[in-house]
């Protein structure tokens, strides 16, 4: 198994919160990480049996007697009756770590935890495999920030090499454990599988929607706005349904762990900010396969795109599978200026953008002027991009090898 940079921050959290909670799609090694992390005396227990649901939802109680902890409890999300009884047990014992939970519907799960286990639970997103962890480097995962520590750390244990076939073939592959560990084999049966799937088990069961041919044809429409500004109108339009409808089912793809809005950065300097949000699927894999593209991504009408995608998930796997939680938006404002992300740490703006291309020039962060106006302190600038070795585009900005994520 791959170790997960996760590992040790499970270990330090679960000696001091009774409750951990493991969010993230299906499929990405939730449990596989948890069982890597047990001892011999932890029982494990999925809710996918159904005779363990039933039981759950309708007599949460004695679901506990009948399974002592400390316990692993898999997709808790299928019986949130649990979480009053498992407040209750742990208000009563006090015992670290006596409780991990694992779930793939974040929204429903959230809604429990504020209201029975707050202060209780410490609470973990995680994605699918980093750069960093497929590579066996996971314990050099350091969370993204174009300073001369982050650079240093990262030439040294640069992920791999960044040429455009091995990029795009990182990104044709995607990060499913089950994708990266078999090489892609049986790739297309894999992510057929794993949408039908979705769509029985989370969308239609727990969710409720009928309308099955829809929904997958969202999931497509979705797909191929990857790296795009948020338009509900026209996604609605594409898949003939109106906007209500494409607001709700949306919400469903960022619960789920599938796709994450990217909000704008905004303060109260300037009003003239776009403040839709930006949308990323959070496997370049799965992307892939919902628009029926050919695996030479590459030099496809999206290749920029689909490249911009893999390096937000790679920012923000250093972030999550670190324990942290990033502070990262994306600029444009009526002047047309963007950038495309934006991280506020320690009080300033670091500018990044993302070319496709392996000879970057100062072009490329034209519009890192723009944070000036917003009366920040604006850090080093990064364009990362397909180049082989870092280098200085001028004295504050920086060229970064997309190797280096």
């Amino acid at each position: 198994m791959l170790k997960r940079s996760l590992k040790n921050i499970i270990e330090n959290l679960s000696q001091a919160f009774p409750v951990l909670l493991l969010t993230g799609s299906r499929q990405i090694g939730k449990t596989t990480l948890l069982e890597s992390c047990a001892n011999e005396n932890r029982a494990y227990i999925t809710l996918d049996d159904l005779e363990e649901r039933t039981i759950a939802k309708n007599d949460p109680s004695l679901f506990l007697q009948m399974h002592k902890t400390p316990l692993i409890i898999d997709e808790i999300q299928y019986a949130p009756e649990l979480f009053s009884y498992i407040k209750m047990h742990v208000d009563k014992n006090q015992n670290p770590g006596d409780f991990w939970l694992t779930g793939s519907q974040r929204f429903q799960l959230m809604k429990g935890i504020t209201e029975s286990l707050a202060g209780r639970v410490a609470v973990i997103d995680m994605l699918g495999l980093s750069a960093k962890e497929i590579s066996g480097k996971s314990d050099q995962s350091k969370s993204f920030l174009p300073t001369s520590e982050w650079i240093n750390n990262a030439r040294e244990n640069q992920s791999y090499a960044s040429n455009i076939d091995n990029i795009f073939e990182k990104i044709w592959l995607g990060s499913f454990p089950k994708m990266v560990t078999e090489n892609g084999k049986y790739r297309d049966i894999f992510f057929k599988s794993y949408v039908q799937t979705y769509i029985e088990r989370d969308v239609k069961d727990i969710l409720g929607i009928s309308n099955e041919l829809s929904f997958y044809k969202f999931l497509r429409a979705t797909a191929a706005r990857t790296g795009q500004l948020l338009n509900y109108s026209e996604l609605a339009r594409d898949v003939d349904i109106d906007s209500k409808t494409a607001k709700s089912w949306l919400s469903i793809l960022v619960a789920s762990g599938l796709v994450y809005l990217l909000e704008p950065y905004y303060n109260n300097v300037t009003k003239r900010i776009i403040k839709t949000p930006k949308l990323y699927f959070l496997d370049t894999g799965l992307c892939a396969f919902l628009w029926d593209s050919p695996k030479n991504l590459s030099l496809g009408a999206m290749s920029g795109a689909i490249l911009e995608t893999y390096a937000f998930g790679e920012i923000l796997k250093s972030y999550w599978h670190n324990g942290k939680t990033p502070n990262i938006y994306f600029y444009k404002d009526a002047d047309q200026r963007e950038i495309d992300f934006v991280i506020e740490q320690n009080g300033g703006l670091y500018p990044v953008e993302v070319k496709k291309t392996a000879t970057p020039s100062l072009t490329a962060a034209k519009s890192f002027n723009a944070l000036n106006s917003l009366k920040k302190e604006v850090g080093t600038g990064a364009v990362i991009c397909l180049r082989k070795k870092d280098i200085p585009l001028s004295r504050d900005i920086i060229a970064i090898p997309v190797g280096f994520l």
